[in-house]
């Protein structure tokens, strides 16, 4: 009689980077499941609390990777109550870009654009910072001096979309083309750390 698979890992966070992760999990072969949130909480703290909570609790006795920046100021005490942990970076473009570039670039002034927020900037932005243009562009442009456009292998093409995000606050758009290397190992230290060490 064979033993029963053990139940896969679950992956559970922001979905600003589902297509990469999935394609991770899937290339790896890990044995790990998703759940993702709406990659627009972390504009507003107590949705993004209430959300990961309930994505906590409704998979409470599952093994629990979390897929978060430093996006809440409370995030490691909400992880610590649910008895786990967020995979390591300040937030989803550092674990993509790798903190060097990551930091040169905000160094230099980039506002990071990813597709899935390019997709529905307007949104996004006039939810945070209302529907003045004048008052958008004066936020973004006071100490940020361009979009820096990312593109993934799994990226669509979303031009378009990210020179409306560029009208709309008033910054020039630059593009940055990266592999998924930074992010897969990111993936594979959560992974192994929880395997090694359940919380």
């Amino acid at each position: 009689m064979t033993a029963p698979a053990a139940t896969p890992l679950l992956l559970l966070g922001c979905g600003i980077l589902h297509k990469e992760l999935r394609f991770l999990i899937q290339r790896n072969s890990w044995p790990v499941e998703t759940f993702f949130l709406d990659s627009a909480l972390h504009i507003d703290f107590d949705k993004l609390s209430l959300a990961l909570t309930s994505g906590l609790q409704q998979h409470a006795g599952r093994d629990v990777i979390v897929f978060y920046g430093a996006c809440h100021p409370l995030m490691e005490k909400i992880l610590a109550s649910a008895g786990t942990f967020r995979t390591m970076g300040q937030n989803c473009v550092e674990m993509l870009l790798g903190a060097e570039l990551f930091t040169r670039e905000l160094e230099q002034g980039a506002f990071f654009l990813l597709e899935d927020w390019a997709r529905r900037w307007e949104r996004i932005v006039t939810a945070t910072f209302g529907t003045n243009r004048g008052v958008i562009r004066e936020i973004y442009q006071g100490d940020r001096g361009y979009l820096l456009c990312i593109s993934t292998p799994c990226s669509a093409d979303f031009r378009a979309e990210a020179e409306q995000a560029g009208r709309l606050v008033g910054l020039p758009l630059r593009w940055l083309d990266v592999s998924l290397d930074h992010l897969e190992s990111v993936l594979q230290e959560a992974i192994n750390r929880k395997m090694r060490a359940p919380v």
